[in-house]
């Protein structure tokens, strides 16, 4: 090791110690900060806790929710589903799917999550029918564009077809985090292209696709309060609804913001727990290259070296 690279640990290990007194007086600082913001919100009459407490489990606020861990829920699968399939297209090799991959990214990356929600519900503006058969021929099926595209249904295109774009990066990203070895060795044994994406690369691309993913569903979450402009009844626009009547703005939203704040929470410790199940190969590896030796055989082992395992999704190499 270093001398810079010692002195430099050895300035954080001083400047984190307890006993330093820089991180006292900071550590005094931010607590009499926090102590203090506590007790402010804690003693504003403004922000009204017992109406809060009374609208906290009311009926409209309670259905509001379940209506927004639904956009959530399926805003993430298609966007998740749709992510996975440009990503594929994008790395496919070919000069059309590639293309519209690239294209479809950046022009859903490019306009704004609003305007691409309030485009989804006056769609019957453009289009007063929606139908599929052969191109200048016979029409299979069709529809009222009004009646197909509902205020929940553009909610959904809207939230899924914006987080496509941005998952189809993120899953892109982790597929060529892979070794290129990996996918030679599938096709060696006669995987296809798709048992070798489904079956490999994407089982170990997802340790690191997990985080910035889960990053997107809790953001999914806050951008569904969007869709209250379209009036979906989700958990914002329940509480706006109370408020206009009541004129109670500050506890309403107080009450949303709980709220939204408990199912982050919850899709946090989810985001663990679901990145310690992917990590679980990764860990073997890591305690297997901490021994120098195998105690069983008695074989040598060079430090630093990748020693082949077949736990969970680890890497085989």
């Amino acid at each position: 090791m270093s001398d810079t690279t010692t002195k430099r640990r050895s300035f954080v290990d001083r400047l984190t110690s307890s006993r330093n007194p820089v991180h006292i007086i900071w550590s005094v600082l931010i607590l009499i900060i926090v102590v203090a913001t506590i007790n402010s919100v804690a003693r504003n009459k403004g922000f009204e806790w017992g109406t809060v407490g009374d609208y906290f489990f009311s009926s409209p606020i309670l259905h509001g929710l379940v209506r927004t861990l639904e956009l959530t829920a399926l805003g993430a699968l298609v966007g998740f589903v749709g992510g996975t399939i440009l990503a594929v297209m994008r790395l496919s090799g070919g000069a059309i799917a590639s293309g519209v991959s690239q294209l479809y990214v950046w022009f859903f990356r490019g306009t704004p999550l609003l305007v691409q929600i309030i485009f989804w519900f006056n769609l019957g503006a453009l289009y007063r029918t929606i139908s599929f058969g052969v191109p200048w021929g016979p029409t299979f099926w069709h529809a009222d564009s009004n009646s197909l595209i509902t205020p929940f249904t553009a909610a959904i295109l809207g939230l899924g077809l914006n987080a496509a774009a941005y998952m189809s990066e993120i899953v892109r990203a982790g597929i060529q985090s892979i070794h290129h070895g990996q996918s030679e060795a599938a096709y060696a044994l006669g995987l296809t292209k798709v048992q070798t994406l489904f079956s490999i690369l994407l089982p170990q691309a997802m340790r690191l696709i997990v985080p910035p993913a889960s990053n997107e569903v809790i953001s999914m979450l806050k951008y569904s309060s969007l869709v209250s402009v379209i009036a979906v009844p989700e958990l914002l626009y329940s509480a706006q609804i109370i408020y206009s009547r009541t004129f109670e703005t500050i506890p309403l939203l107080v009450v949303a913001s709980l709220w939204y704040l408990i199912v982050t929470t919850v899709l946090t410790i989810a985001q663990h727990f679901i990145e310690k199940h992917f990590a679980k190969g990764i860990r073997v590896n890591a305690r297997a290259r901490s021994r120098t030796a195998d105690p069983n055989s008695g074989v040598a082992i060079e430090p630093g070296a990748e020693p082949l395992t077949f736990a969970g999704t680890g890497d085989m190499r």
